[in-house]
């Protein structure tokens, strides 16, 4: 028996085994090592993607990170705040049509225009669905204060990419007034309040060891994340990487190997947590998202930003779909997700097993902890 099947055969593989699965890139190795995440997957959290709808609301950004298009020293971008009303037509829609969760994104501020715009939004998705559309919020760095407001105001989930567990790289990615630690910190305060933590990491950095993706991979458990967003690096042409891979057309198919390992190597470790398949993957093939699925994601999200902004919102260079409507989206996907055999969860909030299992055990305990939102 080989190492790479001996790690499978396994339960769960051990923290030392991550890097040797991370680095099983011969087609027959990949293969199995998909079959087995893939396996799991089906047997944690089911055959099952849920949708999660994104607003893309806006692509003003206080943040200048080395890699990302609608950083603020990035005088190409037009930028743009989506009205209230055109988001809440949106999530409607949305709502009407079975989603059972909604993702509002935007560029990094934290000016009190933009925290209440948010917390309006917030409640006002609340009201017009009955309470049934779940909400994540992805609007990075904020306050302590910030992120209570919008707890309270309703939204459930938070994603904060934390990009790389290794401060170092981080700080190759980042100008020097960014922070690790900070970022860090942010992730343990949103556990803290009780929302369905979100995090992932950039696959394929410059510089990136395989023993480093392990660790990110340890470090979602560390930190109690039960959401994961990971995706490929993509270089953009108007950043200071965009010369990060260089020759990236040639890149392509390593780059989307070694993001379905992490996928898969992140479902066999953490098992019934939710894995998102990234946009990103169908830059890199036309199938990328399908792929994604079969490597042990569970959660796709589907661009329901209105057309004529999403060319404005593009972190990396090649981002598909910019001139897909919602409707068309939707049905884009359904046909995909339903070739492999899935089924998709409409009208399903898709929580994170992990989540729910931790709440039901500490109130077994008795447990009246903060990091459990009262209903």
């Amino acid at each position: 028996m080989s190492r790479l099947d001996a790690i499978l055969a396994k339960p769960k593989p051990d923290p030392d085994d991550l890097a040797v699965l991370l680095g099983a890139d011969s087609p027959a190795e990949q293969a199995r090592l998909l079959d087995a995440a893939y396996a799991v997957k089906v047997r944690e959290v089911g055959p099952v993607v849920y949708f999660r709808g994104l607003f893309e609301l806006s692509n003003l950004c206080t943040k200048d990170c080395l890699y990302c298009g609608i950083r603020r020293s990035n005088q190409k971008v037009e930028r743009y705040t989506i009205p209230v009303d055109e988001v809440l037509t949106g999530a409607r829609w949305g709502w009407e049509q079975g989603y059972g969760s909604v993702v509002l994104q935007s560029g990094e501020r934290s000016d009190p225009a933009f925290v209440e715009m948010i917390a309006e939004l917030v409640t006002k998705i609340r009201a017009l669905s009955r309470d049934q559309l779940a909400i994540t919020l992805s609007m990075g760095e904020q306050s302590e204060e910030t992120y209570r407001t919008w707890f309270q105001a309703g939204a459930e989930r938070y994603l904060l990419r934390i990009e790389t567990s290794d401060p170092e790289l981080y700080r190759r990615l980042h100008p020097a007034d960014h922070s690790w630690e900070r970022r860090r910190d942010c992730l343990r305060l949103l556990h803290r309040i009780g929302y369905q933590l979100g995090s992932g990491v950039m696959i394929g950095l410059p510089g990136q060891s395989v023993a480093q993706l392990a660790r990110d991979i340890l470090f979602f458990e560390q930190e109690k994340v039960v959401m994961i967003g990971m995706g490929p690096f993509i270089p953009h042409a108007h950043t200071p990487l965009r010369d990060g891979i260089r020759n990236f057309a040639w890149k392509r198919y390593a780059q989307l190997a070694l993001a379905l390992r992490v996928i898969a190597v992140t479902r066999l470790y953490l098992q019934d947590v939710n894995i998102a398949a990234a946009t990103a993957l169908q830059t890199l093939a036309p199938d990328g998202r399908e792929q994604g699925l079969a490597a042990g994601a569970n959660v796709i999200m589907p661009n329901l930003t209105d057309p004529k902004y999403r060319a404005a919102y593009q972190l990396y260079d090649g981002k598909p779909c910019l001139d897909e409507s919602a409707t068309q989206c939707r049905g884009c996907l359904q046909a995909r997700i339903a070739s492999l055999g899935e089924t998709i969860g409409f009208g399903k909030r898709g929580d994170s097993k992990r989540f729910l299992e931790r709440n039901i055990k500490g109130a077994d305990k008795g447990e009246t902890c903060e990091n459990r939102k009262e209903s």
